[in-house]
């Protein structure tokens, strides 16, 4: 598996407890919003940051405009 999809598996773990959701929840959620594209392709800018500024992000990301 390459980085970014490890990353991206690691994320969904860090949202899923954070927001105490099932898996299949955050999947459905990330599917939905083009979360996990957005992850993948920001991965450079990401992957050295804390957990907390991952979930914010992802909130920010997928908040209604």
């Amino acid at each position: 598996m390459r980085n970014e999809g490890k990353f991206l598996v690691y994320c969904i773990e860090v949202y899923k407890a954070a927001k105490k959701l099932s898996g299949k929840q955050v999947i459905s959620l990330f599917a939905n919003h083009g979360v996990s594209e957005y992850l993948v392709d920001c991965y450079e800018a990401l992957h050295t940051t804390g957990e907390d500024y991952i979930v914010e992000e992802i909130d920010l990301f997928i908040e209604p405009n």
